[in-house]
């Protein structure tokens, strides 16, 4: 069955995953390694994960395979959705695609090296009105693209 997986740690767009899968009566899967705040919805999963690096990630990829919507900064968990044959959306609405990931593996990596020598790299910028719009109109594409792609399940 089509998900909306959601890395929630830190995700900033959880409200809008909701309205979007309420609305293609999505089921969505909540994913952190503590206790979030979900609505009360047959559609809405939490799963809470042991701490740990990449545990939230290590259950999502998983899962996550064909027809699947995957929410999430990460770029090597948004690698292995592609890998899967899922699809990857950033919080700012930014599809990871076969063509970006390898460029945004790469900047991450040397953002890495750089942090790691002791460079101030500065973090992304915070989230404005623009990149929720852009987010919703984003994902409201892609559910209606899967759905097109995977019409039955």
């Amino acid at each position: 069955m089509k998900t909306i997986y959601i890395d929630a740690d830190g995700c900033a767009v959880k409200d809008e995953v909701y309205r979007v899968a309420q609305r293609y009566r999505w089921p969505v899967v909540v994913v952190a390694n503590q206790p979030l705040h979900t609505p009360a919805s047959p559609l809405i999963t939490a799963v809470i994960v042991r701490q740990g690096p990449d545990v939230a990630d290590d259950y999502i990829a998983e899962r996550a395979g064909p027809g699947d919507i995957v929410i999430t900064a990460d770029i090597p968990l948004a690698a292995r959705v592609l890998e899967a044959e899922g699809r990857a959306l950033g919080p700012k609405g930014v599809e990871f695609s076969e063509d970006s990931i390898g460029d945004a593996l790469a900047s991450r990596a040397i953002a890495q090296q750089l942090r790691d020598m002791g460079v101030m790299t500065g973090g992304p910028r915070p989230m404005q009105a623009a990149d929720r719009s852009r987010f919703l109109g984003k994902l409201d594409q892609l559910v209606n693209a899967v759905q097109r792609e995977f019409p039955k399940g």
